[in-house]
């Protein structure tokens, strides 16, 4: 399992990268043919009320699934995304079984 975790304008945090590598890590125990994800934390500073936006794109054989959330702190986003890629991972594993 490789993560890459990209602060773009944000501090770094170690607790963030902690709580994010958990999660992905109950993915590739879920699904075995995901090969790494990339994840990226940024800030919309036009949006206050929100605007912490989690971008997690995972490489698998074939496309690759890209999910995105915009939320009022990182750790829902993080949540929010990743329930959106299990979402694609559920449907790339039918497709992986009919064939």
């Amino acid at each position: 399992m490789t993560v890459n975790i990209q602060y773009v304008g944000v501090d770094v945090s170690e607790t963030l990268s902690a709580f994010t590598k958990e999660k992905l890590e109950k993915i590739f125990n879920r699904y075995e043919f995901l090969i790494s994800a990339s994840v990226h934390f940024k800030q919309d500073e036009k949006n206050h009320t929100e605007g912490k936006i989690c971008n997690i794109e995972l490489s698998l054989p074939g496309p690759r699934i890209f999910a995105t959330s915009n939320e009022r702190n990182f750790e829902v986003s993080v949540r929010e995304t990743i329930s959106d890629l299990e979402r694609q991972l559920k449907k790339r594993k039918q497709v992986y079984k009919t064939h």
